[in-house]
């Protein structure tokens, strides 16, 4: 403690120091944080810019890019291999499929009842010397027996007779057969077989499905196969199956025992929220509503819906929930709901000939067109395909045409037959007259092929449209079946181009121009597969045997690429594949050219993408049923 009064003086001179320099502290940190939050207001103003420094080293000179590439891109179309089963005019190659791990083609062989089995384990990358003669190609016959075991609804086991081979499908492994029954309108079934790595099958069972399964197809995901059964009548009419779909679940690689049915009846229904259940809750409502729509019927009296309605090829959506299935004379794609399992049947609408050129007459033999007013094409599609564009389903179809002609119903007629007093008598619109007239009467317009089941549907006599069959085109359509793309008159116009007077050829003989008056070309085949990041379609006509391809990656601005045939048509033969011999000399036929004379009736198309195909480029199968003959072609980018 400070004993005097100068102890107690420096005591309080102490503290005030301290006490300072405690102030003087605080002070200076107060200053420090107010400098920080007003961005260091107490710094001195900057220097003067410095010297630029020296350039650094140039860089290395990167890789030159790759030139862009026009739409569409130019594709190079070349076959690679051929198999000729020798057999001309009995349907000795039609359906052909793929199968990866044996690297092998499958092609029904109908003449012999038998699958061919073809190997191309060594295919090309040339071309061959010769693609129109070239047999470089060897086939080992898959058969099955004659009677087979199903089970019945009620699960007992049954020995069924088997027909002929109509469809395959392959899913990795597994082999699925559709087989008629030898009587076409008895229930068929489809065979099922695992193949291993040469392409021998170990049989797994057979299913029972509906009348003439005609075409069948796997899911993508493979856990279902799908069955158009066409259900033909025989060809008096006796009898007149229904036609249906029929559905095989799949688990593991393991078909059920039943398949499910998808009927043309109960199970159709129609989405519009403008009508209620009960408004097609009958065989005649449905058929009025149908009607009204614009679906063709064409067909005796008292038919209903189902008979009437004939499936024909399926294909189904990437994420196999819904399918679209082909009801080609009915003029009509169905939508198939496989999670509901029903059916809608929406009809194609008409094409006016008024706006696109046809050549509609087989008399001139030459290839000429014109516009026919008045003059309507029912697109009528026989094989159809999907793909997918961002994110949706489209469907691409080839619009072969097909009528009912039967020995005791027929809707073919031609138009000269019209007004024909000993035929229909009835009279053309002066419109239509005057078109008749300037285009050359009974020889002229008078040739073409029209369905006599929408002439003068009022029945006053007077006609004042025709209504033909096919549209000679490919179509490609939504989801819901609206029409996005039509290839209108290109077929007929590039084919006359390319081959003059031999276009619209017929499959049985080289004569040019005999198909106009009918349905031209015949737009049979179609798939669809990817090449170098773009999607194209692949569309074969049955007739004259041309191999059309177009770009639709864009299904809005689809285009024309390239125009193949590998056929001679120098060569002189003629063959009628309508005869248990179509080679008959004693009917005046010679087929001993039709070797010489190239493919002939292309059946079928399948792609095969490049990361699947044996010689590592894309390529196309296909089955050529007139000359009986598998044609791979390699499809690569110029």
């Amino acid at each position: 403690m400070p004993t005097n009064d100068t102890d107690l003086l420096q005591v309080v001179t102490f503290n005030n120091k301290i006490r300072d320099i405690g102030m003087l502290k605080r002070s200076l940190l107060t200053l420090s944080i107010i400098s920080i939050l007003t961005g260091c207001s107490l710094e001195g103003d900057d220097g003067a810019t410095g010297a630029a420094g020296a350039a650094g080293p140039a860089g290395s000179v990167g890789q030159t890019g790759q030139a862009g590439k026009n739409l569409p891109r130019n594709l190079n179309i070349e076959v690679v291999g051929r198999f000729n089963t020798g057999i001309y005019g009995k349907s000795a190659a039609e359906i052909v499929q793929f199968h990866k791990t044996s690297n092998s083609a499958f092609a029904i062989n109908a003449a012999d009842n038998q699958i061919e089995v073809i190997d191309l384990t060594n295919l090309p990358i040339a071309a061959v010397g010769n693609g129109i003669t070239d047999n470089s190609l060897s086939s080992v016959p898959f058969t099955f027996a004659d009677t087979v075991m199903v089970k019945n609804g009620a699960g007992a086991d049954i020995d069924v007779l088997l027909g002929e081979a109509n469809s395959i499908a392959i899913y990795n492994d597994i082999l699925a057969i559709a087989v008629a029954a030898p009587d076409k309108t008895s229930n068929g079934v489809v065979l099922f077989y695992t193949l291993n790595v040469m392409g021998n099958g170990s049989f797994i069972k057979a299913v029972s499905v509906g009348a003439l399964p005609d075409m069948l197809t796997f899911t993508p995901d493979g856990s279902q196969v799908l069955i158009a059964n066409e259900g033909e009548p025989d060809t008096d009419y006796t009898f007149d199956p229904e036609g249906s779909i029929s559905v095989i679940n799949l688990s593991d690689g393991i078909p059920a025992d039943l398949a499910q049915t998808i009927n043309l009846s109960s199970d159709m229904v129609f989405s519009s929220d403008l009508l209620a259940a009960s408004d097609y809750d009958t065989d005649a409502k449905r058929k009025t509503l149908l009607m009204k729509a614009g679906v063709k019927f064409a067909s005796p009296a008292g038919t209903s819906v189902a008979q009437e309605l004939e499936p024909e090829y399926i294909t189904v959506a990437a994420d196999s929930k819904k399918a679209w299935v082909s009801l080609q004379e009915s003029n009509a794609i169905g939508i198939i709901d496989l999670t509901d399992m029903t059916i809608e049947v929406k009809a194609l609408g008409l094409k006016d000939w008024g706006q696109y050129l046809i050549d509609y007459t087989n008399e001139d033999e030459v290839a000429s067109f014109a516009k026919l007013p008045n003059v309507y094409g029912m697109y009528q599609p026989d094989s159809i395909a999907s793909y997918q564009w961002n994110g949706a389903s489209f469907i691409v179809s080839a619009n072969e045409g097909d009528s009912r002609d039967w020995d005791a119903y027929s809707e073919d007629i031609r138009a000269a037959d019209i007004i024909d007093p000993d035929e229909l008598n009835k009279t053309f619109s002066t419109e239509l007259q005057a078109l008749y007239d300037s285009t050359g009467g009974d020889d002229g317009l008078g040739r073409l092929k029209v369905t006599a089941a929408l002439v003068d549907p009022d029945n006053t006599g007077v006609v004042d449209k025709l209504y033909a069959y096919g549209g000679r085109s490919f179509s490609i359509w939504d989801q819901n079946i609206n029409m996005v793309y039509d290839s209108g008159d290109d077929f007929g116009r590039i084919s006359a181009a390319i081959l003059g007077n031999n276009f619209n050829s017929a499959h049985t003989e080289n004569k040019g121009d005999n198909r106009s008056d009918d349905k031209g070309g015949e737009p049979e085949a179609i798939d669809v597969g990817t090449i170098e990041g773009r999607t194209y379609a692949f569309i074969s006509q049955e007739r004259s045997g041309d191999l059309f391809i177009y770009d639709v990656t864009n299904p809005f601005q689809a285009a024309f690429v390239s125009h193949y045939i590998n056929r001679d048509f120098s060569t002189e033969f003629e063959l009628d594949d309508d005869l248990d011999n179509p080679c008959d000399p004693e009917e005046g036929l010679d087929c001993t050219r039709v070797p010489l004379s190239g493919d002939l009736g292309p059946e079928s198309i399948k792609f095969v993408s490049a990361s699947d195909s044996p010689n590592g480029n894309p390529l196309l199968i296909i089955g050529n049923e007139v000359s009986g003959s598998v044609t791979v072609y390699q499809v690569t980018e110029l």
